[in-house]
């Protein structure tokens, strides 16, 4: 065993130098931080063209459509069943051209199969993993034999990486989804590979015992550095539920198979918190829960949740049963027919449709803020969302604070995790026409209503961000809780870049980026990255970084910005929304100069319009 002590002391510090020692992770392509839709899965060619046309529809933002392994021909990774997408190319291309992304999947086991070249090319470098006696590793995953390549070897990572050269490179399909890769086998009680099974190990021969927990990374290892090779001027995007510490320099990750509980909307929030302090923060769950169907109210709360997991993907089961043979795939196919069993935005009735295109929605306004986040993570190893001991670990109160966590440096998310209404469950989950009533508390006997939720604020002073009230930290707050929203404190003397809404990731230019700036008695800086969201010019300079420095008093405020980087935003004014100013304002300057305003009494929300490029702005009170 290596042991490392780090020494912070503070809990931040501790977090980033272990992401310094494992590795710092890149920054994705933007669209990968928007909404992502999954399911086992979209199928045929026609039902994938649907779900897209829905969300133009039905004006809820999404960036990528997901391929789970029903796409394959037989479960043959790197294939297309030509009876369900008999012209992938233009299927993508098409998708592509309505702003979606496609991503699929691609498991390690692959299928035992003369007729298979991915298999027969496998075959021909010895890429496959052997037991101790020599023989190859096969056991059942999807496919009834399978054989498993090991990643530990450069050679097998290398043949691995140009394998996904069709689908990547000549079908245009955007990213890739690593499954299975602990790697899964069915029907063993371990759920994996023996532990006999041998390695190279980088020339340093052992057994699985000692390899499984590194063969996920290495999957991801070998695909990233493959798509890299393939593409050197295209960020990469993949995902996997395999990996280990250091992972997060080739893939996201989310937190696996989960299920449709208030419990697992819990479960998720901490254990997003824990993978991001320890390195991983391109995190998120499956919204909604994988197995078992959410009511509405519950997958509403997990997307509102899930705004603030820096991965944005809903995950479903659907129909399908693990290891379902044949026969049970038609039974499947036809209970498919009768009841999808869907878990897109809208399939829980019009008043969730809203619910959830305004939380997806927002997730979209706050992508400048996110994607800055990201930028400080990839740069410092700062880790995205934190515990909230992490704010100040010295308040006892927050040590055992769960449920409440930071997003970036100064943006407090207090998740609902639990139903507004004792058993809203089954109140809701069958008559929609219910909703109305239960909304007007008509039938809060039967089934009570919880109107507060409790929050600790840490030290400072923290603006709700929806209703701009400012409130002193060291202090417990009650907090109406509303189905539209959940509660979000905004660090006084923060700047928060927010942008339009677009439906993906490009859809437009942006012409006015608004910034949500809250006054403070004192001094507070804030960071807003921008880039082109794809490539790596920005490596080169090709970056607009901007620094943003708050100072207020009881009769003046003053913000100041300046500029590095070559890259030009598309917008050329700037809507400055200042809140919780303690006077009215009487004179104001920008850069050095008299500017008109309309005068506003209401304090708590003066507005102006300036030229993007602007270096400082002040006000006077009396």
């Amino acid at each position: 065993m290596n042991y490392y002590f780090i020494y912070g002391p503070e809990l931040q510090s501790v977090a980033q130098q272990f992401a310094t020692l494992t590795g710092k992770a890149e920054l994705p392509p933007i669209w990968a931080l928007g909404f992502h839709q999954c399911r086992w899965s979209y199928y045929p060619e026609s039902r994938l063209r649907e779900l897209a046309a829905e969300f133009r529809k039905r004006e809820i933002p999404c960036d990528a459509l997901y391929l789970d392994i029903d796409y394959m021909d037989g479960y043959r990774c790197f294939t297309w069943n030509k009876e369900h997408f008999p012209q992938p190319k233009t299927m993508i291309k098409d998708l592509e051209e309505q702003g979606f992304q496609t991503v699929v999947m691609i498991d390690p086991g692959l299928r035992v199969d003369e007729d298979y070249k991915v298999y027969t090319s496998g075959m021909e470098i010895d890429a496959f993993c052997k037991r101790s006696t020599g023989e190859l590793m096969v056991g059942p995953v999807w496919p009834p034999a399978c054989v498993f390549p090991d990643f530990t070897r450069p050679d097998v990572r290398e043949w691995w990486g140009k394998l996904y050269q069709k689908l990547y490179v000549e079908q245009g399909v955007s990213g890739f989804w690593n499954d299975m890769n602990e790697p899964a086998m069915f029907k063993v009680n371990s759920g994996t590979i023996p532990d006999d099974v041998l390695h190279d190990y980088e020339g340093e021969q052992t057994n699985h015992k000692k390899a499984h927990n590194i063969y996920g990374l290495q999957m991801s290892r070998a695909t990233t550095e493959g798509l890299k090779t393939l593409q050197p001027n295209k960020r990469p995007f993949l995902l996997t539920r395999a990996s280990f510490s250091g992972g997060q320099r080739y893939a996201a990750a989310w937190t696996g198979d989960n299920v449709a509980s208030w419990e697992h909307l819990h479960i998720a929030n901490t254990q997003s918190q824990r993978m991001s302090v320890s390195g991983f923060s391109f995190i998120g769950s499956d919204i909604g829960g994988f197995a078992d169907q959410p009511t509405g109210e519950l997958m509403v709360r997990w997307l509102q949740s899930a705004i603030f997991h820096p991965f944005f993907r809903v995950h479903s089961m659907g129909n399908k049963v693990d290891g379902a043979s044949e026969v049970e795939q038609d039974e499947i196919e036809k209970q498919e027919r009768e009841n999808r069993q869907s878990q897109e935005p809208w399939s829980f009735g019009d008043y969730w449709t809203e619910l959830a295109r305004a939380a997806i929605s927002l997730r979209y306004q706050w992508l400048p803020y996110i994607y800055s986040t990201f930028w400080q993570y990839s740069n410092y190893g700062t880790p995205m969302m934190r515990s909230a001991i992490f704010y100040d670990q010295s308040d006892p109160k927050l040590r055992d604070e769960e449920q409440t966590f930071l997003f970036g440096d100064n943006v407090l998310v207090c998740p609902i995790e639990n139903p507004l209404w004792t058993g809203v469950d089954e109140a809701l989950g069958a008559k929609e026409e219910e909703i109305a009533d239960l909304e007007k508390g008509v039938i809060k006997e039967e089934v009570p209503k919880k109107s507060v939720q409790e929050i600790y604020l840490p030290e400072g002073y923290w603006y709700d961000y929806w209703t701009k009230r400012v409130y002193e930290g060291k202090l417990t707050i009650d907090v109406k809780i509303e189905l539209d929203k959940i509660p979000i404190f905004v660090k006084a003397g923060a700047v928060l870049p927010h942008y339009p809404v677009q439906q993906y990731v490009g859809e437009k230019a942006i012409e006015e980026l608004t910034l949500h700036i809250f006054y403070v008695n004192g001094e507070v800086r804030s960071t807003f990255y921008e880039d082109a969201g794809e490539g790596y010019k920005y490596e080169k300079g090709h970056y607009s970084l901007k620094t943003y420095h708050v100072e207020g008093s009881e009769t003046q405020f003053d913000l100041t910005r300046w500029k590095e980087g070559t890259y030009q935003e598309s917008y050329n004014t700037c809507r400055l929304k200042i809140y919780g100013l303690p006077f009215v304002v009487e004179r104001c300057m920008v850069n050095d100069a008299p500017f008109a305003f309309e005068q506003n009494d209401d304090t708590n929300h003066f507005e102006l319009v300036v030229n993007r490029d602007f270096y400082e702005v002040e006000l006077f009170g009396n």
